[in-house]
C-alpha cells in the first residue's frame, strides 16, 4: 500500500506562505526593476535568462560571451521572445564596468566562476552564479568573502532547494521520522561506454579559445560537436575535462551533497577518501594531434563527519542499474526506521523498516521544459535583494557543498585519504594543501579576498 503525502505537503507549504517563510514568494508591492547582464550565453545561461525575463521585473542590459555563436543563438532566443537584442560583449570586465548592472547571471564553465563573480560584486552587482561555485577550494573562500565585503546577495544554482518535494523531504527527515540516520548515499548512474580520441582542431571562427581557457591551462581545441552533452570541450563537454570543471562529482554530486548539508545541518567533514578512474573510457590522452576527456568515468567518495552519519558518493558513466528502486540519480538516507530516497523527477519515497507500514511517496512538481524549479529559486533571489536577507542558496552554504566535491577530487588525485579542518580550511598536509588552489595562467591573478566586515553600498 502507498500513501501519498501531497495533501500534507500542500498544507505545510500553505502554512509557510501564511507565516511569510516560503523562500520563493515575492512581495508584489516591492516589485522594483533590475538591470541584468548574462555572462556565459550558452544553453543553460539562456535558460536562466529566460526565467529572469519571465519575472517581468528584469530588463536585459547586455550579453557577454567569448563565443560569438553563443551570443548569436541567445540573441535568436531573445528575438523569439520579442526582446530587443542588447549590446554584446566578449570581455566580462568591460561588460560589468560599462553596464553597471543590478544583477549579473554567471553561467560559464566552472574555472571562470570565481573571477567573474568577484568582479561583479566589486562593480556593485548582485549575482546568480552556477554550481559548483569554484574550481578550487580557496577560490570559493574568496567568493564568500567578496559577497560579504561588498554586501551583495549571491544566489547559487543549487536549485533543488527550491523544489517543493525537496522542501517537504527536508521537513519529513528533520521531523525524526527516519530515526537516527547512519548512512547517506548520493549517486548517479549513466549508460555509456569507451571513449575514442578526438582530433585537435583550430577553433571555429568567432570563438576566442585563449580567452575561453582564461586562467586555466591552454589545451588544444577539439571536437566542438554540438550534441546534447557536447562532443568536445566546448560548448557542452567541458564538465569531463578537469582543467575546466570538476567531473560528475562537481556537476551532479554538488546537487545531492548540498541537499545532505541543507537537510542535516552538517557543515564540515573531518576526513575524505575517494577513489576512481577510467576503467571503461580508458587512459586519458592529450597529444599534439588528439585528446580525450580526463574526468573519471567512475568515482566513489566517502566523507566522515564528527557529529553525523557517513556520507558517500558514487557515479558510473558506463552502466545504470535498472533493478534499483527509483531513478538513476538522487540520495538515499538510511535510518533506524526506514530508507528515504530523494530523487529528481520521481519525487521522494519512504520505505519503512516495518513492512506492515505503508510506503509514503510524494511526486515532484517541476517546471518545464527543463524539469527544474529555477523559477522559484530566482523569485527567492529577487526577494533576498529587495529585503536584504540571505537567499535560499547562499554562497556560504554552496561553498561548503562545493568543498566536499573538491576534497573528493583532491583525495582521488593523491590516492589517499585527506583530513579536513573546516573552520581553518586546511588539510594539515602540505601536499594536499597545495591542491586547495592552482596557478593561474597568463595575466590572470588568483583571487584572494581577505575576510572583512560586511559593507552595504
Amino acid at each position: 500500500m502507498t500513501l501519498t503525502r501531497r495533501a500534507f505537503s500542500h498544507a505545510s507549504l500553505a502554512a509557510m506562505i501564511a507565516a511569510g517563510r516560503a523562500p520563493f514568494i515575492a512581495r508584489a508591492q516591492e516589485a522594483r526593476r533590475f538591470r541584468v547582464v548574462l555572462i556565459g550565453a550558452g544553453w543553460w545561461g539562456t535558460n536562466i535568462l529566460n526565467v529572469a525575463l519571465d519575472t517581468g521585473v528584469c530588463d536585459l542590459a547586455a550579453l557577454c560571451d567569448v563565443d560569438e555563436r553563443m551570443l548569436a543563438r541567445c540573441s535568436e532566443n531573445l528575438a523569439k521572445r520579442g526582446v530587443t537584442v542588447p549590446k554584446r560583449y566578449k570581455d566580462f570586465r568591460e561588460c560589468l564596468a560599462t553596464e553597471k548592472p543590478d544583477i549579473a547571471l554567471v553561467a560559464t564553465p566552472d574555472h571562470w566562476h570565481a573571477l567573474i563573480m568577484i568582479e561583479a560584486c566589486r562593480q556593485g552587482a548582485h549575482v546568480y552564479v552556477e554550481k559548483p561555485i569554484s574550481h578550487t577550494i580557496l577560490e570559493g573562500r574568496a567568493m564568500v568573502n567578496a559577497a560579504a565585503k561588498y554586501g551583495r546577495v549571491v544566489q547559487v544554482g543549487t536549485h533543488r532547494r527550491a523544489s517543493p518535494h525537496n522542501q517537504s523531504a527536508r521537513e519529513f527527515i528533520r521531523s525524526g521520522k527516519l530515526g537516527e540516520i547512519g548512512l547517506i548515499r548520493c549517486f548517479i548512474t549513466y549508460g555509456g561506454g569507451s571513449e575514442k580520441p578526438r582530433r585537435n582542431s583550430e577553433p571555429p571562427k568567432g570563438l576566442d579559445w585563449d580567452f575561453w581557457c582564461g586562467p586555466a591551462p591552454l589545451r588544444p581545441h577539439c571536437g566542438d560537436i554540438d550534441t546534447p552533452w557536447g562532443g568536445g570541450i566546448h560548448p557542452r563537454g567541458f564538465r569531463n575535462f578537469m582543467d575546466y570543471a570538476n567531473g560528475q562529482l562537481g556537476d551532479w554530486g554538488i546537487h545531492w551533497l548540498d541537499q545532505v548539508l541543507w537537510i542535516t545541518d552538517l557543515k564540515h567533514p573531518v576526513s575524505c577518501y575517494s577513489t576512481g578512474g577510467r576503467p571503461i573510457r580508458g587512459p586519458a590522452i592529450l597529444t599534439d594531434e588528439e585528446q580525450t576527456s580526463d574526468g573519471p568515468d567512475m568515482q566513489v567518495a566517502t566523507w566522515r563527519f564528527a557529529d553525523g552519519p557517513t556520507v558517500t558518493w558514487e557515479h558510473r558513466l558506463f552502466t545504470g542499474n535498472p533493478h534499483e528502486k527509483g531513478e538513476n540519480v538522487g540520495v538515499y538516507f538510511y535510518g533506524q526506521k526506514g530508507v528515504f530516497h530523494l530523487a529528481w523527477t520521481q519525487g521522494w519515497s519512504f520505505y519503512p523498516s516495518n513492512r506492515k507500514e505503508p510506503v509514503i511517496q510524494e511526486a515532484a512538481a517541476l517546471n518545464q521544459p527543463d524539469g527544474q524549479n529555477i523559477k522559484e529559486l530566482f523569485a527567492d533571489f529577487l526577494e533576498a535583494i529587495r529585503t536584504g536577507r540571505k537567499p535560499l542558496c547562499d554562497i556560504e552554504g554552496a561553498h561548503r557543498a562545493t568543498t566536499l566535491c573538491l576534497l573528493g577530487n583532491i583525495s582521488m588525485k593523491l590516492g589517499r585519504s585527506v583530513m579536513w579542518e573546516g573552520e581553518k580550511e586546511t588539510t594539515g598536509d602540505p601536499e594536499a594543501d597545495k591542491l586547495l588552489r592552482r596557478t593561474y595562467r597568463g595575466e590572470w591573478q588568483y583571487p584572494i579576498v581577505p575576510p572583512s566586515e560586511q559593507t552595504v553600498s
